[in-house]
């Protein structure tokens, strides 16, 4: 199992704080992000992107293939485009037809396998992929933008900046699927590869090469060249719902890798520090990017407008911070500390400046991205007596003792998977049927009851769990919590005050997203490689260099 080196002076944040929903639910993209790492891999290799099919008509209808030779294999984005009416154009998992369908194939695809491809893609769902076939896709345009841009570039002109900045992508994927569905190749058959050992390799690499697609596809109907900053400023959107949020739930252990990779990091930075005046320096050029970034962050939801007007009004004192100087020993622990826990935004604020200390060192925070994979399953250890089982529990889990579940309010939702699309889904447990069909996310509840049930057991766990099986669930999170600290999400994922946008928000900050726009508590758009270099940037020296994008057109 992949586990960076713990520091050797400043402890970790604690769990009680860092998994909480709410500090969840205010994440940032940062160096350790999936797509930032896909970006290095690609930089650090000059990776070029050739497009050895392009049969598209002058609307924009047909099919292309992109190839990129990375960690020494080649990988092909096959993309398929169609006329779609505007009557079956919908973002909602009830979709049967998008306008662009996507794949990443492992090599280069012949004829025979574009035309297996073309049969099968579009259906998504109800088509059946192949094992060379890594990632299926799909997206619809912005219509809007996507029209403004072609007219503009039809008649010789820019579009209209003002339009660019406000949707920020001509296209938005509603799923990227991976890990054998579908019939899709299993991750395990290609994970030891270079590179895509990382959490969601393939998938971000997708995203990153879709996003290019766009770009040509809006210049080929167009018939003109967008303007470089324009271009780079377009992103792939993403429409999210609940179908992210278990995956946090059902890998304890990788959850707890991607966090840990993170707070080992800060750690290491706290340790070190900006000891050179380079590091100083940019610190202040990160820190204005911030406060220019959060300008251009608009959303239409009340609650996140004035959350991010917030941090606006707060971030101008954490750049003076900075400018008057950072002590050597323990130099962010000001910057932290301003973000104290008593302040309104204090969450959010410290969260933003984790990230903006990991995005100041490269040196030290990019060997971290290389410890968030997992390849060990949580297990159960029979061995364990009763007496140590709810010792641990009275440990680690007292986030979960404490929660009376007897109230109607702490048993608000259920979770299920919904029969028709196989997708997660969220019901109200007092107006709604299924919930005897609930998902195992009531982590809270079960150890609760697990707890309740080991008083007066004497003798090995094994033997509890023999009359008693429907603990084992329970048994096997504890003890893998007593490992693995950032493994559970440490609130009550079926009460009332459980918003599952707080879970969506993390793990697509994860991802790399930026420009959260929650369209509701269950689902949100979100805006990925905005900013990310081109195809014919990755080998410049700053090719990395694009955290939290500023729109200078």
């Amino acid at each position: 199992m992949n586990e960076p080196c713990r520091p050797s002076q400043h402890p970790l944040r604690p769990a009680s704080h860092v998994m909480r929903l709410s500090t969840m639910g205010a994440s940032f993209p940062t160096r350790l992000s999936f797509l930032r790492r896909i970006i290095r891999a690609l930089h650090g290799e000059r990776a070029q992107v050739s497009r050895p099919v392009w049969k598209m008509d002058n609307q924009g209808f047909g099919h292309a293939v992109y190839s990129v030779t990375l960690g020494g294999h080649t990988y092909s984005l096959v993309a398929f485009s169609r006329d779609l009416p505007a009557d079956q154009r919908t973002d909602r998992v009830i979709a049967t037809a998008w306008d662009a369908a996507f794949v990443l194939y492992d090599g280069v695809p012949d004829a025979a396998q574009i035309a297996r491809l073309e049969r099968n893609a579009p259906l998504q769902e109800a088509g059946r992929m192949g094992p060379r076939d890594l990632v299926l896709s799909r997206a619809n345009k912005s219509v809007r933008l996507f029209e403004h841009v072609t007219n503009a570039l039809a008649q010789g002109r820019q579009p209209d900046a003002r339009s660019v900045a406000d949707i920020g992508y001509l296209m938005r994927t509603t799923a990227v699927y991976g890990n054998g569905k579908f019939g899709l190749a299993d991750r395990r058959d290609f994970c030891d590869r270079p590179v895509m050992s990382g959490p969601f390799a393939a998938e971000m690499l997708t995203v990153w090469l879709i996003r290019g697609f766009t770009h040509d596809l809006v210049e080929h109907v167009g018939g003109g060249t967008l303007d470089r900053a324009l271009k780079r400023h377009l992103g792939i959107g993403n429409s999210t719902g609940l179908g992210m949020a278990p995956f946090l739930v059902s890998h304890p252990i990788l959850l707890n890798n991607w966090v840990l990779a993170r707070e080992a990091a800060l750690a290491e930075c706290r340790q070190n520090g900006p000891y050179e005046a380079e590091i100083q320096a940019r610190l202040l050029t990160l820190a204005a990017r911030v406060q220019a970034h959060l300008a251009q962050w608009i959303v239409a939801d009340a609650g996140y407008s004035r959350r991010i007007a917030a941090l606006r009004l707060a971030w101008p004192a954490v750049c003076d911070l900075i400018a008057k100087g950072l002590p050597e020993t323990d130099p962010y622990r000001a910057l932290l500390d301003y973000a104290a826990p008593d302040q309104s935004i204090a969450v959010e604020l410290q969260e933003l400046i984790v990230a903006l200390v990991l995005e100041a060192h490269p040196n030290i925070v990019d060997g971290f991205s290389d410890c968030m994979d997992a390849s060990l399953e949580p297990t159960l250890d029979g061995r364990t007596s009763c007496a140590d089982m709810r010792a641990q529990i009275e440990k680690t889990c007292t986030w979960a003792l404490g929660i009376d579940f007897s109230s109607p309010d702490e048993t608000y939702q259920f979770w299920y998977v919904s029969e028709e699309k196989q997708e997660p889904r969220l019901g109200l447990r007092a107006s709604e049927e299924g919930a005897e069909l609930e998902s195992p996310l009531d982590i809270a509840r079960r150890i609760q009851q697990f707890h309740h049930a080991l008083k007066d057991h004497q003798g090995p766990l094994s033997a509890f769990l023999m009359t008693a099986p429907e603990h084992c669930f329970a048994a096997r999170r504890v003890q893998t919590l007593a490992r693995f600290a950032y493994g559970e999400i440490q609130d009550n994922l079926i009460g009332k005050i459980c918003l599952p946008i707080d879970m969506l928000r993390f793990k697509l900050a994860m991802f790399g997203a930026s420009k959260f726009d929650p369209k509701s508590d269950r689902w949100t758009r979100i805006t990925l490689a905005q900013g990310a270099p081109l195809f014919d940037e990755i080998a410049q020296q700053d090719a990395d260099d694009w955290w939290l994008p500023v729109f200078a057109p």
